[in-house]
């Protein structure tokens, strides 16, 4: 034994540097496993920070809306707000329509109303007793209403050549004048007639040449009120191109 220690130890002095070699690399091995422990569990804790962080901040723009939105919300409302304004405005425009067309169609009316008045305000007539040719009208056994054919004017229609008869077309003063002319020999009477009433007359008795009259009235007329004039039984009027015996009336004013 004396003899295998010089041996041994030399083995063993030799397997000393590669003992000590191996563990210093372990031990470096150790902290080197150590140090890259620290450092995942260094960087799960600052993920685990930033994600605390990130989802704070999640959080806070779910339930803080941003400056941005409520300014959009307030555009929002303010422009609903104005939408609002803009129908209630829409509204009384076309209410004010509406009526502006109800006043135009009354105004219209009214101004057809005043057309027609001021038409029917213009009433005049003017008729020859003979359309054409020469002659004399009578003498008859009865009373014979006048038909004047040659009409020179008849303004607002108000008379009828067919009837010798003028009707009243609105309420108003009219002035009516009528003349008559004839032969000698036989009696010339006309009378001027309302609703037939005797209003005014002509007469001439047998006339030794030419028996002329005229005469004019003025009356107060009704609407529908009925002039003419009437020749008398027995007695003639004269008439040739020259018009000697004629009718004609006029509104004055209307009442």
């Amino acid at each position: 034994e004396k003899g295998r220690l010089p041996f041994d130890q030399s083995l063993t002095e030799q397997r000393l540097p590669f003992k000590a070699e191996f563990w210093n690399n372990r031990s470096r091995s150790n902290l080197s496993e150590k140090k890259r422990k620290k450092r995942s569990e260094t960087m799960a804790g600052l993920l685990l920070v930033l994600l605390l962080c990130a989802g704070s901040s999640i959080a806070q723009d779910l339930l803080t809306p941003s400056m941005d939105i409520i300014a959009e919300l307030q555009k929002l409302k303010h422009m609903d707000e104005r939408i609002q304004k803009l129908e209630e405005t829409l509204t009384k425009v076309l209410s004010e329509n509406e009526a502006l067309k109800t006043s135009v169609q009354d105004s219209q009316y009214k101004l057809e109303t005043v057309q027609k008045e001021i038409e029917a305000k213009k009433v005049a007539f003017s008729a020859g007793l003979l359309a054409s040719g020469t002659g004399h009208t009578g003498p008859t056994d009865h009373l014979k209403i006048l038909e004047y054919k040659k009409v020179f004017s008849n303004v607002g229609s108000a008379y009828d050549s067919n009837t010798g008869i003028f009707t009243a077309p609105i309420k108003g003063a009219y002035y009516f004048r009528f003349y008559a002319h004839s032969h000698d020999g036989i009696t010339m009477a006309v009378s001027l007639l309302k609703n037939g009433e005797t209003q005014c007359s002509v007469f001439a008795w047998k006339p030794s040449f030419n028996g002329n009259g005229s005469n004019g009235v003025v009356l107060t007329l009704e609407v529908g009120d009925k002039i003419y004039t009437q020749l008398w039984k027995n007695t003639w009027v004269y008439d040739d191109p020259a018009s000697y015996t004629s009718f004609s009336g006029f509104l004055i004013f209307p009442l």
